[in-house]
């Protein structure tokens, strides 16, 4: 007799590797924090442009009327204090080219998503003065449009000097109060990081508003001089890329190799092991 010879199924063996899971066709998150940038700077330069208009309006006919310089600076640095709490869990709450490109020399953000952070920046800043525009386009054009221009009496030695300094210091700030060492050494002191970073866009404005009506924005500066599109508002507008972009690069480099000693850390790899 035969005997039927039942074979059994060799059990597969484990994989020794775990397959990824299957990327996600659209990255949600990235496309919210880009509108997310998009909208804060649109509002950003809405808000503060039409009090820039205002205020000449306003002082045009009573040189006492209008909220003044002082009240120029509270509404640039009170917006920022605003909308960085608004989106900072959901894009970083930069809403500005100079913050982007300095977190991205510390490393904390990726090429692509800065290069378009930027670029949703700069349309935001685009369309808020666009509105100013479309609801005040009489008074927008009698009154310079909200565009920075170096102011008579400086050179452009003196304003690329200013831009660089109120950059840095409002990148500085950044770095300060969302460095997480320091959150965790201070953490008994309840610090609300919006909350330096719009004072020191205030303290700037009020230094340099005399000197380039403050930049330190390249999306609020290409914002207003897309839309006003004079002659003047072009001349020296490379200032207001230029002195952003290298106030930014000098925090970040101040903060992340000096405070922080990235480079002595860096250099600390290299020893060999005392143990060895």
């Amino acid at each position: 007799m035969s005997k039927e010879v039942s074979e059994e199924p060799e059990h597969a063996r484990p994989k020794d590797y775990t397959d990824p899971p299957p990327a996600p066709l659209f990255d949600w998150s990235f496309y919210r924090a880009l509108i997310a940038e998009f909208i804060a700077t649109l509002l950003f330069l809405y808000i503060t442009v039409a009090t820039v208009i205002g205020y000449k309006v306003q002082s045009s006919a009573d040189q006492c009327g209008g909220v003044g310089t002082l009240g120029i600076a509270w509404a640039f640095g009170g917006m920022i204090f605003i909308l960085v709490y608004c989106t900072a869990g959901i894009s970083g709450g930069h809403i500005n080219p100079a913050v982007t490109f300095g977190l991205l020399l510390a490393r904390k953000v990726s090429v692509i998503r800065a290069v378009m952070y930027i670029v949703a920046q700069c349309l935001g800043g685009i369309v808020g003065v666009g509105i100013v525009k479309g609801i005040m386009k009489h008074q927008y054009n009698a009154n310079g449009g909200g565009a920075n221009v170096v102011a008579s009496g400086y050179s452009n030695g003196t304003a690329l000097g200013a831009e660089i300094i109120g950059t840095f210091v409002l990148v500085y700030t950044v770095f300060s109060a969302t460095d997480p060492k320091r959150n965790a050494r201070d953490s008994h002191v309840p610090v609300l990081a919006p909350l330096p970073i719009g004072f020191a866009v205030f303290m700037v404005h009020l230094a340099t508003i005399p000197i380039t009506g403050t930049g330190i924005n390249p999306a609020r500066s290409i914002g207003a001089a897309v839309i006003y599109n004079q002659k003047k508002a072009w001349d020296d507008h490379w200032i207001f890329w230029a002195g952003p972009f290298i106030g930014a690069l000098a925090a970040a480099a101040y903060h992340q190799y000096i405070l922080r000693a990235a480079a002595i850390k860096a250099l600390g790899s290299f020893r060999s092991n005392p143990s060895n």
